[in-house]
């Protein structure tokens, strides 16, 4: 958690970020709830998504509960520096922002399903943030496996922020870009809350329902 200030409301610029390292950081643990190994290849006929919304420990037990979500896992993407640990992603010189993979059975549930949950979890208007996490590793962010999927994610984004607007409250602020590279979290991250069942959750929705994902 961070107290507010400005070079933490800002993106690092790339020749400041951290220089990180070649190899990956170790990980052994298999997904904590169903024993698959966390980097299995996709099964053929689902398929992947990745969403930032704040910290990543509740945004991935979010993920965890939906129906047709086979495998989720947590980790750093859309920064600068190469296989970065946690603490040096507190220090907002990676420029990477706290993700989690979805992989998902499309037979069951749908993409824009889990955009739904996206925007209704957390609040998109509030840049490099998210409550009192503050920093680019907490901004809102939809992170596309292809033009199909920008598309749906854009086109959410257009149906939620007239509602929100509706609602009084502010300008979407989530970037939606191709997927960036995934480096995996720490051993110690992964499914924290199943592993924690008390521990910190900073998520929270602005009450604004959207819908995508529903049959209306």
């Amino acid at each position: 958690m961070f107290f507010a200030n400005a070079s933490k409301m800002q993106m690092v610029r790339p020749e400041n970020a951290l220089p990180g390292r070649p190899d990956p950081l170790p990980l052994t643990e298999p997904h904590f709830l169903s024993g698959i190994d966390l980097k299995s290849p996709v099964p053929v006929g689902m398929a992947e998504a990745m969403f930032g919304m704040g910290c990543f420990w509740g945004v991935e037990r979010k993920f965890w509960q939906e129906p047709g979500v086979w495998l989720t896992m947590v980790g750093y993407a859309g920064g600068f520096t190469p296989n970065p640990t946690y603490k040096e992603t507190c220090t907002q010189l990676t420029g990477h922002n706290e993700v989690v993979r979805v992989i998902f059975d499309p037979a069951v549930t749908s993409y824009e399903a889990l955009l739904q949950v996206f925007w209704e979890n957390h609040d998109p208007t509030q840049g490099m943030r998210q409550g009192n996490d503050i920093g680019s590793t907490y901004r809102s962010g939809i992170y596309c496996y292809g033009p199909e999927q920008a598309a749906a994610a854009e086109a959410s984004k257009e149906v939620y922020g007239a509602r929100l607007r509706a609602a009084g409250l502010g300008q979407i602020t989530t970037e939606i870009i191709p997927v960036p590279t995934f480096y995996y979290a720490e051993d110690y991250h992964q499914q924290y809350l199943a592993k924690n069942p008390n521990g910190y959750c900073g998520l929270a929705g602005t009450g604004v329902s959207c819908p995508i994902g529903l049959a209306v």
